[in-house]
């Protein structure tokens, strides 16, 4: 399911327009990804919990070259499914 595919889902289910389903979503995308650069997180009971986790500095190698490289630290967002998501996957 691509983006305009679940922004069809939800004006079908809420039964909205088209234009006001892909507003709440981006809605739900953009107030997650400012929640996240602030440091916080995001819990939805049932469904999972977005949040940031830091990535710390490490040695890779380049798989052309084998030539060792330096991968700076950083932040990375992170997701967990939370118990009724995990269980209506099973």
């Amino acid at each position: 399911m691509n983006k305009q595919d679940l922004i069809d889902a939800i004006a079908k289910d809420a039964n909205l327009s088209k234009a006001d389903a892909k507003r709440a979503l981006e809605s739900l995308t953009g107030n997650v990804a400012s929640t996240l650069k602030k440091g916080g997180k995001v819990s939805l009971i049932g469904f999972g919990t977005w949040s940031v986790s830091k990535r710390a500095a490490r040695t890779g190698r380049n798989p052309q070259t084998g030539a060792t490289i330096k991968i700076g630290a950083k932040k990375v967002a992170k997701f967990k499914a939370g118990a009724a998501l995990s269980k209506a996957v099973n």
